[in-house]
């Protein structure tokens, strides 16, 4: 699913979700005693999706989560009338932040660190195993990197990703339509079908055809493409 059909469906769950606990809140402000059995149902529900959606955007460490358990641990949360609602109101504040940082963007450059987080991992990774001498492993894994890249990129640019049938588009057939897209240029497609044919070469046993120095390259081009095309 492109990246902006992504955002859009986050922006309309958040929204959702403020709207739903803004009225629970305004509500429960005028209530002389505890709501009902729908309203906390509702309750419930947007504390369980909100909760759901904070975690996955934000992970387990951050503030966003932290705030959250906190107020989900207050005591009698379902319990909610005009002398105790502030949990409410604490609700509403998280999610509305979440709500600002879809719509300022924020959410995708969150998104775009985690991805730069965890390719320099697997960078990281490749280059420890051909400093180990395995240039063989490090290859296969450097043609992953580079195919979910350049897999990324279409996807965040709305280009056709798989065939009919559904199966997924490998290296070859991503480079051209990036390139057709004019996303870079026929230099960079050349590096990008050179480094395909060592990974392929890499995958099917036929390690003779390189050697160390030519994963190396290919390991610092795959540093730099990253860098410079990643969203």
């Amino acid at each position: 699913m492109p990246v902006s059909q992504v955002t859009e469906l986050v922006a309309n769950e958040v929204k959702d979700l403020v709207e739903s606990a803004s009225r629970l809140s305004a509500e429960a402000s005028r209530a002389d005693r505890s709501l009902g059995h729908d309203q906390i149902e509702e309750l419930s529900s947007v504390a369980v999706r909100g909760g759901q959606l904070v975690l996955r955007l934000y992970g387990k460490e951050s503030h966003y989560h932290q705030s959250m358990q906190k107020v989900l641990a207050t005591p009698a949360f379902t319990v909610i009338h005009s002398n105790h609602y502030e949990h409410v109101s604490e609700l509403v504040g998280i999610l509305r932040s979440v709500a600002h940082d879809v719509s300022s963007g924020l959410i995708l450059s969150l998104q775009g660190l985690l991805r730069a987080e965890i390719f320099a991992d697997f960078l990281e990774m490749a280059e420890h195993l051909l400093e180990e001498g395995y240039k063989d492993a490090s290859a296969v894994l450097l043609g992953a990197v580079l195919e979910d890249s350049l897999r990324k990129i279409a996807d965040s640019s709305g280009l056709q990703t798989s065939h009919q049938d559904g199966k997924p588009f490998t290296i070859d057939p991503l480079n051209n339509a990036l390139y057709k897209a004019k996303l870079y240029g026929p230099l960079v497609q050349k590096q990008i079908t050179s480094w395909a044919n060592l990974r392929n070469d890499a995958a099917h046993g036929r390690f003779s055809n390189y050697d160390k120095e030519q994963v190396k390259q290919m390991l610092l081009f795959v540093q730099k493409f990253c860098s410079d095309h990643l969203p």
